[in-house]
């Protein structure tokens, strides 16, 4: 397993160079002790994970919790988790890269904050890759809190016959992934 820093790259392969085709996107957290805390009339944090898909710097689709698969069957969320709780993955994604579309480019891992709570509300953020051994192969872990609402991840690619994964880590103004189209084309 590799920890990835903002900026770095990975190519998804094999240990014999094949390129990847199935993962799996985790991502995890942890609430604040007292965000969301009962009694005090504040939501409960709920994070929700996203894949926004773009094809030449236009969306071209996206999986998540209001829309679980892309029209191609290539991403598929397995549900929302609205709370954190619990141990593990949060919430997951299931990604086969040889079903994409050849049109759709890049595909943005991204977190967003449904109840607007800064990303400062939360601890212990990671997004992580499996592939179809259930071995992890990347891990981006959010340190320092993030003043926004939402969080660009990672980003797969396409590169020649294969994929690479790049690790954003940038913060962005987005509740819901619907909204984020705009502010992830910069990271295209």
């Amino acid at each position: 397993m590799i920890e990835l820093a903002k900026g770095q790259e990975l190519a998804l392969t094999t240990a014999d160079g094949a390129p990847l085709t199935r993962l799996r996107l985790g991502v995890g957290w942890d609430k604040e002790r007292t965000a969301g805390f009962i009694g005090t009339g504040a939501p409960e944090v709920d994070l929700d994970a996203s894949v926004v898909e773009f094809a030449e710097g236009k969306l071209f689709d996206l999986a998540f919790y209001n829309n679980l698969a892309t029209g191609d069957g290539s991403v598929v969320h397995r549900g929302d988790n609205k709370t954190g709780r619990g141990e593990g993955d949060d919430e997951v994604i299931d990604i086969d890269l040889g079903r994409v579309y050849a049109k759709a480019d890049t595909l943005v891992f991204l977190v967003s904050s449904y109840q607007g709570h800064t990303l400062e509300w939360i601890n212990h953020a990671y997004c992580r890759l499996v592939d179809d051994q259930d071995v992890e192969l990347v891990r981006f872990t959010l340190t320092g809190g993030v003043p926004q609402t939402g969080l660009a991840m990672a980003k797969l690619f396409r590169d020649g016959d294969g994929w690479r994964l790049r690790a954003i880590g940038e913060g962005i103004a987005v509740k819901v992934p619907t909204e984020s189209v705009a502010a992830l084309q910069r990271f295209l």
